[in-house]
């Protein structure tokens, strides 16, 4: 089996639509889909979670030295079930200008159709070529924004507890503004959710080291499931000093991408839950990162917030992994969130989420939500 095609295919919805968002609250509104086709027929899909313009740009770039390749036309011929031997060379045919970033990200999309392929080729879920499922079936979160103050965060948490999740993740703007509004928005978070349900913070990377230290010890009182990126994420000496006197388990990754980059994190910033963007990285270097997070007694988690592809990727990484213990859900009612793959994944009544079954990552896109948003 030979790879004959690498397509870039950038979704964003009609301008019409994004102005129906404030910009504090822009949904999952641009994306990249890469799709991987074969002489056998066998056609695999992935996600890039990115500048999708920019990743798109990448991926059909022309070759220009030996470093500097463009990544698409690297691995027209090769064998796609190579998957290790394709990952390693993409990386190091970009490395003058990649090795983090949107070329890792790019890689990251490429590597999930990959094994999308290999699933079909075999006849089995992603998660069973990863070394098989230690669950089936995760908790998930809704993941959403919060509201200008108190009483409207607490109002969006009743809002999602009643849709049959058990925690809400609120998350960024206008957190960061003063300690008396963060202190409001978390009590609204709490008392939307109710004691029974639990709270997770995400800050957006909003304090410095002191005072990420002192809302952590604020925090406290609201009993916080976590608290999600209080610092810039390159602050990685500010990460080490919070994490050692934090009382409040602190989550970090999004925005990182590669095992080295996450070898940082984890190693120097003490982190608690390491979370990983398959979107981002690909399952080959969750892989790594999973285990080298692992390694260090760390927890993980996934990061998620645009399309079923990378949805149903991560519920593969997540069955795949011992610590892995709940499933960030985005919640954003539109059609990039709900439309691109006819499979939609939703909650049960207990707010557990399901594996896909099914052979590869046992989703299928939706051909008319592509067409209608392909950026041509």
């Amino acid at each position: 089996m030979k790879i004959i095609k690498v397509e870039a295919i950038e979704l964003r919805l009609p301008e019409s639509e994004m102005a129906d968002y404030p910009d504090r609250a822009s949904p999952a509104g641009n994306t990249l889909i890469v799709k991987i086709h074969t002489d056998e027929g066998i056609v695999g899909v992935g996600e890039v979670e990115s500048s999708a313009r920019v990743a798109k740009a990448i991926i059909e770039a022309p070759s220009s030295m030996v470093m500097v390749q463009g990544l698409g036309q690297l691995i027209i011929g090769m064998n796609p079930l190579d998957i290790r031997v394709i990952n390693d060379k993409l990386y190091q045919s970009s490395f003058y200008y990649g090795r983090r970033g949107v070329v890792v990200h790019s890689i990251g999309g490429i590597d999930i159709a990959l094994w999308d392929i290999a699933g079909k080729y075999y006849n089995q879920p992603i998660y069973q070529l990863l070394g098989g499922a230690y669950h089936k079936k995760v908790r998930a979160y809704a993941s959403v924004l919060f509201g200008k103050d108190g009483n409207e965060t607490c109002e969006i948490g009743k809002k999602w507890i009643s849709k049959g999740f058990t925690a809400v993740k609120f998350g960024w703007d206008p957190m960061g503004q003063s300690e008396k509004l963060d202190l409001e928005l978390v009590e609204g978070a709490r008392r939307g959710v109710g004691d029974k349900c639990d709270v997770l913070i995400d800050a957006g990377c909003c304090w410095d080291t002191m005072t990420a230290i002192r809302r952590a010890q604020q925090f406290e009182d609201y009993n916080i499931f976590w608290l999600e990126e209080p610092l810039a994420q390159d602050n990685i000496e500010g990460y080490g000093k919070l994490t050692s006197v934090s009382r409040i388990p602190i989550a970090a990754g999004e925005g990182h991408c590669g095992r080295f980059d996450f070898g940082d994190l984890i190693k120097r910033g003490g982190i608690h839950i390491a979370q990983v963007d398959l979107a981002r990285n690909g399952f080959t270097e969750a892989v790594r990162i999973a285990d080298m997070a692992e390694d260090h007694s760390l927890k993980i988690v996934n990061h998620f917030w645009t399309t079923g592809i990378n949805l149903a990727a991560s519920l593969h990484w997540l069955a795949s992994r011992k610590t892995s213990f709940i499933c960030e859900y985005g919640v954003e009612e539109t059609p990039i969130r709900w439309d691109v793959t006819k499979q939609k994944m939703r909650i049960d009544a207990e707010g557990l989420v399901h594996v896909p079954e099914g052979s590869g990552l046992g989703v299928d896109l939706d051909e008319e939500t592509i067409e209608r948003l392909w950026v041509k």
